[in-house]
């Protein structure tokens, strides 16, 4: 046979082709198998700056403060928005919430149109799962029984049983910690000073919102424990230095002026990265930081292309820099804003009190877009939209219950109290260089006219950017009307009427039992 045979050399050169191409998809399974695990730790409620690594003297978080030490850690990290669905929708999707339809509201849901980070993950290779709160609250009807978090877990043993050997996995660890309710007095129980507790300004210094927070720091320490034992479990199994672990919260504190707010104590968080090998060890980075960041970081950290639709910009080459203080020019200042949280106005409104931010190292600017709405609901249970929803955008508690029952003790208490439950103006700016707790409106200050205005400009132009129905105007028919699928603080009146009707219904549940095993 003949060297040079035209056939047997087309037949070499396709063969050739083909263990070319077989050396290459083993190659390329080979990479993806290097690819990092990622670890998304999520408290319920937890907000900036209640962490030891921040420097607040009486909660301690020694997880997070691991993960700060041995990666990154940031100072200026945001919410999209101060409202658990909204902004947990908002990391899923990589985008603010405003556009997302009804998911930019709590007790909503999420259209499947809008791809989650965990799901394309899934699809790109990486085994995916979550325990405890992770999307939500909320109804998944239309999604067809899937998750936009991938499957449920009972907990990340089990995930890690079920995990293939030779996928890198995403895995989504929530929790309810620190949500209300709270055990009273367990954080003095557990051994917290209450007398070095640093409270926010718009607080009166008294024992019992003291208490409050104590009890609010044993839910953070007690996630942070969980944490803990996480980062352990994949040590010992080999996993950790190829895993980027992330510790954050969803929005600030379940306390007045807090949760459902702009305001740093609302909708400012703690985040900290460690990342062996890509994220140099001990840095403080002062850039600001989008929660709407994370899914597009994820997604190229495990080379996967983000979505067009995302607005959230990957943190790869802040992580990789290895620089400290203030990294990217563009991170100069970050978007946030709120639609409705709960339907807490007075019947037949069913609407939220929308408002939107734009804070930088300087100032906090919010506008807010229907002054005649109550930020934290209406204190007229009666009148409430929901029956008995009182003050209802702010969960019930101890702190809560106080600045309600002496709002007429004093000026201070008075004003304290329309920090937080009182009506506001179309425009609100605070000089954070000066007053950090942001209880001081310098909107209307003539001298400030010029700062409003630039504010001003500079949020609207992004905002219509990123086709944000409420500043295009067309925000109360979009979000208003959808509907509301939970239920909502009630006032100590009605949750006594509840009670006693259960009791009653149990009863009678108790009494049919026992004429039924009689008859019998």
């Amino acid at each position: 046979m003949r060297r040079n045979n035209p056939r047997m050399i087309r037949l070499y050169r396709l063969v050739s082709l083909l263990l070319l191409t077989l050396c290459a998809v083993a190659f390329s399974a080979s990479a993806a198998d290097n690819r990092p695990n990622i670890l998304f730790c999520i408290a319920d409620d937890w907000g900036w700056p209640h962490a030891s690594a921040y420097g607040d003297p009486v909660v301690k978080t020694p997880a997070f403060d691991r993960i700060a030490k041995e990666g990154l850690l940031f100072h200026h990290a945001y919410i999209s928005s101060p409202s658990c669905t909204p902004s947990r929708n908002a990391i899923l999707t990589g985008q603010y919430h405003w556009r997302l339809g009804p998911g930019a509201n709590l007790w909503s849901t999420l259209d499947t149109k809008h791809r989650t980070y965990p799901l394309l993950l899934e699809e790109n290779g990486y085994f995916v799962g979550h325990w405890r709160k992770s999307w939500g609250p909320g109804k998944l009807d239309n999604w067809g029984g899937k998750h936009p978090a991938g499957k449920n877990y009972k907990n990340l043993d089990a995930f890690l049983t079920e995990r293939p050997k030779d996928k890198p996995f995403c895995f989504w660890l929530g929790a309810s910690d620190p949500h209300r309710p709270y055990q009273a007095g367990t954080g003095v129980a557990s051994g917290l000073d209450l007398s070095k507790i640093k409270l926010f300004e718009h607080y009166p210094d008294n024992e019992t919102i003291r208490s409050d927070v104590a009890d609010y720091y044993f839910e953070v320490q007690r996630f942070d424990n969980d944490v803990a034992v996480a980062m352990e479990k994949l040590q010992k199994q080999g996993l950790l230095e190829n895993t980027i672990v992330i510790m954050t919260g969803d929005h600030g504190m379940p306390f007045p002026r807090c949760k459902g707010n702009l305001y740093d104590a609302g909708a400012r968080v703690p985040l900290a990265v460690r990342w062996p090998g890509k994220v140099k060890a001990g840095r403080v980075v002062d850039d600001f930081i989008s929660m709407t960041d994370l899914a597009p970081t994820f997604l190229a950290a495990g080379g996967v292309k983000p979505p067009k639709a995302m607005t959230g910009h990957s943190l790869v080459s802040l992580f990789k820099s290895g620089k400290s203080g203030r990294v990217e020019a563009a991170r100069d200042h970050v978007l946030i804003g709120k639609e409705r949280h709960v339907a807490a106005q007075e019947a037949p409104d069913s609407g939220g009190t929308p408002m939107r931010g734009i804070r930088n190292h300087d100032y906090l600017l919010i506008r807010n877009y229907r002054t005649d709405r109550w930020p934290a609901g209406t204190p007229d249970y009666k009148k409430a939209f929901l029956p008995g929803a009182w003050l209802a955008d702010c969960d019930n508690g101890p702190a809560k219950t106080y600045i309600v029952n002496q709002q007429n003790k004093d000026e201070e208490h008075r004003f304290k109290y329309e920090l937080s439950f009182g009506k506001r103006p179309a425009i609100e700016l605070y000089d954070v260089r000066i007053d950090p707790g942001q209880t001081n409106n310098i909107a209307y200050a003539p001298a400030n006219s010029p700062i409003v205005r630039k504010l001003l400009a500079q949020m609207q132009k992004e905002l219509l950017a990123s086709e944000d129905p409420r500043e295009r105007g067309i925000g109360d028919k979009t979000f208003d009307p959808v509907p509301y699928l939970g239920g909502a603080p009630l006032h100590p009146t009605h949750e006594r009427m509840r009670k006693q009707l259960r009791q009653k219904s149990k009863g009678k549940a108790k009494g049919a039992k026992g004429k039924g095993k009689a008859k019998k």
